[in-house]
């Protein structure tokens, strides 16, 4: 089966832009495209947040029609750049956004994975946070889960990417601490998923592997020194196709959103790789 995965679309209001610079509405509705043209199709989409800027029932609104275009099943996460009443009451219709209770946390299954979504946002705050009702939940999540080959989903990296400003603004140390504490305690779990840095990243992490996405819009700028600016690029935009098998678990592949040149063919007609 195959689980695509955007994260940090960021949609303004119709007609804005992000920093004045970014498109964010256009290049979420040509990410669509893509994931709508893909074969094989994906199974499902799930978004790790940021789905919009501000949090604003206006951006919901805007998102909601960009999203009525996507053809395949999508799941919709909190990040730092979400609200979540206003997301609820966009998308009234999810009765997932509201099974957590306080949280936008909820689990899905997604053919043979469990999909586990985990709410890691504070209001107010770009950090995440992880209080012991979420933690509690997300145990007794993956206990109903023993055995099956799980995804825990969430916003904010549990680790440090070596970007000072996102590592000023990851999930809190002592909740990642926490956090891979729990994971470690189910081999079951194929990959913790994330998104917030814009980037595709992979760590080992409880066990198993943390992992990142760039996002369909803008990239956080790669710059490892410790006292890089804040700033993003317009790299390519992106989006990850977690693909699992029962024979080797998830091999994931990030995919491009506009078309490359190409394919071209390695052989000629006779079968002869072409020199």
């Amino acid at each position: 089966m195959l689980l695509a995965q955007i994260s940090d679309l960021h949609v303004k209001p119709p007609g804005a832009l992000a920093y004045r610079r970014v498109d964010t509405a256009a290049s979420l509705a040509r990410c669509i495209a893509k994931l709508n043209a893909l074969t094989p199709r994906p199974d499902a989409v799930i978004m790790t947040g940021d789905l919009v800027d501000r949090g604003t029932p206006e951006e919901y609104a805007h998102l909601k029609s960009l999203l009525a275009a996507l053809e395949l099943p999508y799941y919709l996460l909190v990040g730092n750049h979400d609200a979540r009443e206003p997301l609820r009451a966009a998308f009234a219709e999810r009765p997932e956004l509201r099974a957590g209770g306080e949280f936008v946390q909820y689990a899905a299954d997604v053919g043979p994975l469990r999909v586990i979504a985990l709410d890691s946002m504070q209001p107010g705050q770009s950090a995440g946070a992880l209080c012991d009702a979420r933690l509690d939940w997300l145990a007794a999540q993956l206990e109903d889960a023993r055995g099956r080959p799980t995804i825990v989903a969430l916003h904010h990296p549990p680790f440090d990417c070596g970007i000072a400003h996102m590592d000023a603004i990851r999930l809190a140390p002592e909740a990642s601490t926490r956090l891979e504490a729990l994971v470690a305690r189910y081999p079951n779990i194929e990959r913790v998923i994330c998104g917030h840095v814009h980037r595709p990243m992979f760590v080992r992490f409880g066990g198993t592997i943390a992992s990142a996405v760039p996002a369909p819009a803008h990239q956080v700028t790669l710059d490892l020194r410790a006292d890089g600016p804040s700033a993003f690029s317009l790299e390519p935009p992106a989006f990850a196709l977690h693909r699992y098998d029962p024979r080797t678990g998830i091999v994931t592949h990030h995919a491009y959103v506009d078309d490359a040149d190409g394919p071209y063919p390695f052989h000629d007609p006779g079968g002869d790789l072409i020199a």
